[in-house]
C-alpha cells in the first residue's frame, strides 16, 4: 500500500504517515440514501400526477375496462418473492457461502426478468387495443409511472447481473459486501413503490 505524508500544522518539520487512502466510514451507503431519497420525489412526483390526470379518460376506457387484476396480482407476487429470494441470498452471504449466495441471487434475478416479461406483455397488448399512452391523460400518466417502475427494475437486474460476475471473480471482499447492501437497499425500495402501484393504480383503477 502507498504511503502518503502530509505536515502538520503550524509545524513544517513534522510529517505523518498515513498507509491507506482515506475513506469515511460508511460513506457509500450515506450516499445511496440520498440516491434513494431523491427517487422517493420521483416517483411521489408521478404518484402525484397520477393523482390529477387518473380520472382524465377522454372519451376512452378506463382502469376497469383495461386492467387484467389476476395478471397483476401474479406480477406483484414475483416481485414480492423476488425480495425474499434476495433475503436467503443475503443470509447466505453471511455464512461465506459463495456458491449458495449466487445460486439466490441467480433465482432473484429470474423472478425479477419474471415480473418484467408481464409488464410488457400487458403494455403490448393495451398497445394494440389502441390504448397507447397517446390515447388520453389516464394512459399517459399511467404508462410513465409504471413504465419508469419497470426501467427501475430493468436497472436493477442489470446491476445484480455484475455484481454476481463481481462475486464470482473476487468473492465477497468488503466491496462486494457493501455493494450487496446497496442493492439490497434498491430491490425492496422498488418493491414498496411497487405495492403503491398496485393499489393506486390498479386496484383503485378498477372501482367505478
Amino acid at each position: 500500500m502507498p504511503e502518503h505524508t502530509a505536515t502538520l500544522p503550524g509545524d513544517a518539520g513534522r510529517q505523518f504517515y498515513l498507509t491507506e487512502a482515506h475513506h469515511t466510514k460508511n460513506g457509500t451507503l450515506l450516499g445511496f440514501w440520498v440516491y434513494v431519497m431523491s427517487d422517493c420525489l420521483i416517483f411521489a412526483c408521478l404518484f402525484a400526477t397520477y393523482g390529477v390526470l387518473g380520472r382524465n379518460y377522454n372519451g376512452g376506457p378506463t382502469g376497469a375496462d383495461l386492467f387484467d387484476l389476476p395478471l397483476v396480482a401474479l406480477n406483484t407476487s414475483l416481485l414480492l418473492l423476488s425480495s425474499i429470494t434476495y433475503g436467503f441470498a443475503l443470509l447466505q452471504g453471511r455464512k461465506g457461502r459463495v456458491g449458495s449466495l449466487l445460486g439466490w441471487l441467480a433465482v432473484t434475478g429470474l423472478l425479477g426478468a419474471g415480473f418484467l416479461g408481464l409488464e410488457i406483455y400487458e403494455f403490448t397488448h393495451l398497445i394494440a387495443e389502441g390504448a397507447g399512452p397517446q390515447r388520453s391523460a389516464f394512459l399517459s400518466a399511467f404508462f410513465t409511472l409504471v413504465g419508469t417502475h419497470g426501467l427501475h427494475v430493468t436497472f436493477g437486474i442489470v446491476w445484480l447481473v455484475v455484481l454476481m460476475v463481481q462475486i464470482g471473480m473476487h468473492g465477497l471482499i468488503i466491496p462486494n459486501k457493501r455493494r450487496l447492501m446497496c442493492l439490497s437497499m434498491f430491490w425492496h425500495f422498488l418493491d414498496v413503490v411497487w405495492i403503491g402501484v398496485f393499489t393506486v393504480v390498479y386496484l383503485m383503477g378498477v372501482l367505478p
